[in-house]
């Protein structure tokens, strides 16, 4: 699948250029929230899944596609951002304010071989300290406040018809067992 880029704006224009990223995670085995993140390609910074929003698709869906692409993870995107940083970002010649919309991205499972695996280095950390480790502070914040949250938690429960009958299995249970003590 070729990239697809968004139309670049001359550097004078004064508003910032525009990106997606998602922000994989999942609950850990303490039960905090991991979040995963990786090097980008040329300076080896601590990084999540980023680009440029793609034509004809949903800024949501472009975050999901950049996920696979660049970490090879598959899972549930949300569509509605959990907050915004902002970076600078080295072009050709001049450097441009980005402005990134973060997803998150409840994670499923990985791809055994994606386009980037051997160009960049991943790891799961707490969300506190893959705060740390980001130069953008405003990333880092994102990250915290997503990792004391609520939200991630409720992302990551199953949702659907085969939810539904895994819940309604575990109430039975539930009954049949309160039932059986009697």
């Amino acid at each position: 699948m070729a990239k697809q880029t968004q139309k670049k704006r001359p550097p004078t224009d004064g508003r910032p250029l525009e990106q997606i990223a998602a922000l994989p995670f999942r609950i850990a085995e303490n039960g905090g929230i991991e979040v995963l993140v990786m090097t980008s390609r040329e300076t080896q910074r601590v990084v999540i899944p980023k680009g440029w929003p793609m034509k004809n698709r949903k800024s949501w869906t472009s975050a999901k596609i950049e996920a696979r692409q660049e970490a090879g993870v598959i899972g549930d995107i949300s569509r509605k951002p959990i907050g915004y940083y902002r970076y600078w970002k080295r072009l050709e010649g001049y450097f441009a304010l980005v402005k990134v919309a973060v997803y998150p991205l409840a994670f499923r499972r990985q791809l055994a071989d994606w386009r980037e695996r051997h160009e960049r280095s991943q790891v799961w950390l707490a969300a506190e300290d893959a705060a740390l480790l980001v130069d953008e502070p405003e990333l880092g914040a994102i990250m915290l406040e997503f990792g004391q949250s609520r939200e991630a938690r409720r992302l990551t429960r199953p949702s659907g018809p085969a939810a539904d009958d895994d819940e309604n299995r575990r109430r039975r249970a539930e009954r049949g067992a309160a039932s059986a003590s009697v």
